[in-house]
């Protein structure tokens, strides 16, 4: 079953899929914020273009593991999400995604130029990486 990532930002969307198997995480695309309901339904779009069966949206926390201001807008757009489409949405702890993002596009040599694009595809890629390395060890564990 293909899993679509979002995160899901004040000013971009990032999204990830997986492949059938649920292994691999691949950034998708990045589309630009537009309200949460535009946003909603074109994340349930996408999902449903490329098959997904589960929908994982980022949501990050405080020091203290509270949501903070960007967990709470998530979780508001997942309210959403989950009123334009049938599919699973579940959240999942996406905290330091976009600062790895940025590590692993500097560890792979990229350019400072091409270093100044959006992060968001491949945060959303690692956040799906992440969970589906944990779906993973939870099934082999």
């Amino acid at each position: 079953m293909r899993i679509l990532a979002v995160d899901y930002g004040k000013r971009n969307i990032g999204l990830a899929l997986s492949d059938e198997t649920g292994t691999l995480a691949r950034a998708l695309s990045v589309l630009p914020h537009v309200s949460r309901l535009v946003d909603a339904g074109q994340v349930a779009e996408r999902a449903a273009t490329h098959a997904a069966g589960r929908i994982i949206v980022g949501v990050s926390y405080d020091e203290d593991g509270r949501l903070n201001t960007a967990g709470r807008t998530a979780t508001r757009f997942v309210e959403v999400l989950r009123n334009q489409t049938a599919l699973p949405v579940e959240l999942w702890d996406e905290s330091l995604t976009t600062r790895d993002a940025r590590e692993l596009r500097l560890a792979m040599g990229v350019g400072r130029k091409q270093r100044g694009g959006h992060l968001d595809d491949v945060a959303a890629a690692l956040l799906l990486q992440n969970y589906l390395d944990a779906q993973s060890s939870t099934r082999n564990g």
